[in-house]
């Protein structure tokens, strides 16, 4: 199994800390975030890892150099220009084309322990084009599942929802930034240029692809995006 890591963003709300570094080299008790996603990755024997990277991107390289790529295979999708989470992940499409498994897409900047085994068993038992982990939360983006857990649409704020697929029931979740995905997708993405991952979701759901939630109520995860958010984590994980 493979995975890609987003750590190309510019991580602006993480300023001061990435005035000087990409936010994924920003540190969390003595382990930069970068680290903190590739070690869990390779607990669960993921060993071939593409990091995308643009802000400070010169730095995330030597960083991983100066650490042996922490003893897994490691590619870099070098973006000239932010492609957000579509656009970085179909340029970084030849490195899955090779493969028919599933494969992780797993943000930078969040931290949890979701248990990929779980996920990707529930993932293949639903014959799922991608598996989303979404938990019960506050947030001020939300996607919508039917009672079958399906994508079915999504709501931003207090704006009106937007339907994919008509449902009687719209289930509100919040998205954890960790995806399992078919390498089938990558085929269907017709999308071009700078682009969230989320419409191509939407598209796809519409045309009756499964696009499923994995509910992970149960398990810890926290955004690691903001140093608020950052500083609770660091409390948290000493708790732990």
């Amino acid at each position: 199994m493979k995975a890609m890591v987003l750590a190309a963003g510019l991580g602006t709300r993480l300023r001061p800390l990435t005035n000087d570094r990409p936010k994924a080299l920003v540190e969390l008790n003595g382990r930069t975030l970068l680290q903190i996603t590739l070690e869990r990755l390779k607990s669960f024997g993921i060993l071939e890892v593409i990091v995308n990277a643009h802000h400070f991107a010169g730095s995330l390289i030597d960083y991983l150099a100066a650490n042996a790529n922490f003893g897994i295979k490691i590619a870099i999708s070098r973006e000239d220009v932010l492609l957000d989470t579509g656009g970085g992940l179909k340029q970084a499409a030849w490195f899955f084309k090779d493969s028919n498994e599933p494969f992780i897409l797993h943000n930078v900047d969040v931290i949890s322990n979701i248990d990929f085994t779980r996920m990707l068993a529930f993932h293949n038992s639903n014959s799922a084009l991608a598996t989303l982990a979404v938990q019960p939360r506050d947030s001020s983006r939300y996607l919508l599942f039917d009672y079958d857990n399906e994508l079915v649409g999504r709501r931003i704020k207090n704006s009106l929802p937007e339907i994919a697929r008509p449902s009687e029931h719209l289930h509100p979740f919040a998205f954890c930034g960790i995806h399992i995905i078919s390498p089938r997708l990558l085929n269907l993405i017709t999308e071009e240029g700078i682009f969230s991952i989320i419409p191509p979701y939407l598209r796809l759901s519409a045309a009756g692809e499964r696009i499923v939630a994995f509910r992970a109520d149960e398990y810890y995860w926290r955004d690691l995006g903001t140093p608020e958010h950052l500083a609770q984590a660091e409390r948290e994980q000493r708790n732990l």
